[in-house]
């Protein structure tokens, strides 16, 4: 497709659903994006699905599951490829709608679509290596005593159709052809998205680039479809539907806790991936407080603001001794926050929920707001940093809540056994950063073990705002930064979770699967 048969695509887009790899209009309640500069309504309707496009899609993606789930690896590779292909032909046209949905700027949004085309590519290049397949051979031994050995072997197969959550936050990489969606085709699975809202148009354009890789990578249909839904009924009903066979999702606990429970409840319990709230603490040492203070607040207040807080590894904790080290960082990130301007936010509920909040905190008894950074229109959020110590940290749970956006909360400890006593308190994170000089690394060392138990990612001297989508890296953590904090939504074991190992015993070479006759490709 070119790119001027790209750019009339954009401008035909009439919010239609994707159902088996074909665009329906819907027949739900009507709705529409909203201009995030302006608050005011985009001109294109969207209709959502109905429950007979979720009967449809989910039928169609159980037909198509034996087929995909048996292309060779070289095929699927291709597969992905394609999509990257797509998404990367694209065009200003694509960044221009998704600027205009979400407020992010086009620089970031350049830097998030090479992104998923990164990470599409890297799903491509693992599956044609065939590493996702877990391959094993135990071999036989008839005249072991006192009984023989079987011959075994084993392979790990994709579950089934999986349905996935676009995330308000990242209209590419964590939505339609994002991380879930590239992971779970690897694995050899159906996708149903359920699109996000925020985004509609984004995600029509999005979900039509796939499409067409799927017709031309000659794949079943029926292994990708894209709903639209205003409300809740229809991504309940995805879960709910006995074909499903796990789910992807990344936004708030509370909605995440929706659909845990949703999965749980069914005659056949599902997994659900769920990535869900995370405050990333930040642990500053004493000797690397003297020696960079300043500069260590003023790049955390860089990082706390970046794309207006929106990140699920924005910095919202702060933890450090009391003393001038302090103080010097208390002073670059003041500083740097007081001049900060303030920055449209995705969505007004988003924006609501911000600034609840920051009221929330600025209100609590135990906490001083330092300071906040330059006001701006109605519909763009404030930058915040406020100030407690351990003992109140360790008394009030509440916090501890997530403020998604740009607000943080110093922690005063007074010593080392309160800086870890308040690390045990803490639910399970994303990450974690510690600050050190080699004058600290004895104080690290007693800490390491304890944020090991607490986040799936550990960084040295810088902040967690930047996810290299490689095959080390772990997004995720334990409960409740993820639903399951033995599983990764970024990087190629982000394939492990759509998997499942099948043993095969004694299997005749002409039964056994083409993955052990024939190799990956």
């Amino acid at each position: 497709m070119t790119n001027t048969d790209i750019a009339d695509e954009v401008k035909m887009l009439i919010g239609q659903n994707i159902i088996g790899s074909s665009p329906l209009l819907g027949q739900g309640k009507l709705f529409n994006a909203v201009n995030a500069f302006t608050g005011v309504d985009l001109p294109t309707q969207f209709r959502s699905a109905t429950f007979a496009d979720v009967e449809e899609a989910t039928r169609l993606a159980w037909e198509a599951y034996a087929a995909f789930r048996d292309t060779d690896s070289g095929h699927r590779a291709l597969f992905l490829g394609n999509i990257a292909d797509e998404i990367e032909q694209s065009g200003d046209e694509l960044i221009s709608m998704a600027e205009a949905e979400t407020g992010l700027s086009k620089s970031r949004l350049s830097a998030e679509r090479a992104r998923t085309v990164k990470q599409l590519r890297l799903f491509a290049q693992e599956v044609a290596v065939g590493n996702h397949l877990g391959l094993r051979l135990d071999a036989a031994d008839p005249d072991r005593r006192p009984i023989s050995k079987p011959e075994l072997r084993l392979r790990n197969i994709g579950v089934g159709p999986v349905v996935v959550f676009g995330a308000s936050n990242f209209p590419f990489a964590m939505s339609v052809a994002g991380g879930d969606t590239a992971s779970a085709f690897a694995a050899g699975c159906p996708v149903i998205v359920k699109a996000h809202s925020a985004h509609p148009g984004t995600s029509e354009f999005v979900g039509k680039a796939v499409s067409r890789a799927v017709r031309k990578s000659q794949m079943p249909p029926g292994i990708f479809s894209m709903l639209f839904d205003a409300g809740f009924e229809i991504g309940q009903a995805l879960v709910n539907d006995p074909r499903i066979q796990a789910v992807g999702f990344t936004g708030s606990r509370r909605g995440g806790l929706a659909l845990l429970d949703i999965a749980a409840k069914r005659k056949r319990p599902i997994p659900v991936y769920a990535e869900m709230s995370s405050i990333n603490p930040v642990i500053l040492l004493p000797a690397a407080l003297e020696n960079r203070g300043v500069d260590i607040g003023k790049a955390f207040a860089r990082s706390l603001t970046l794309g207006a807080g929106q990140f699920c590894t924005n910095p919202g904790l702060i933890l450090a001794m009391e003393g001038p080290g302090l103080a010097k960082f208390r002073k670059g990130a003041i500083e740097a926050i007081h001049s900060s301007p303030a920055q449209t936010m995705l969505t007004p509920g988003i924006l609501h929920a911000y600034r609840a909040g920051v009221t929330k905190l600025a209100e609590h008894w135990r906490v001083d707001q330092l300071v906040r950074g330059s006001e701006g229109r109605d519909n763009e959020a404030t930058p915040a940093l406020f100030e407690t110590d351990a003992d109140a940290l360790m008394r009030y749970p509440e916090l501890q809540d997530e403020v998604f956006g740009a607000a943080g909360l110093i922690v005063r400890c007074s010593n080392m056994n309160e800086l870890l006593d308040s690390l045990v308190r803490l639910e399970g994170q994303l990450t974690v950063s510690l600050h050190v000089d080699q004058a600290d690394y004895e104080a690290a060392t007693e800490i390491i073990p304890s944020i090991e138990s607490l986040a799936g990612r550990l960084i040295v001297n810088d902040f967690a705002t930047g996810v290299e989508v490689s095959h080390a890296m772990v997004h995720g953590g334990p409960y409740p930064a993820t639903s399951d904090g033995r599983a990764t939504s970024v990087g190629t074991l982000a394939i492990n979770r759509f998997l499942r190992p099948v043993s095969y015993q004694d299997f005749p070479s002409e039964l056994l699967p083409r993955p052990f006759t024939a190799g990956p490709a």
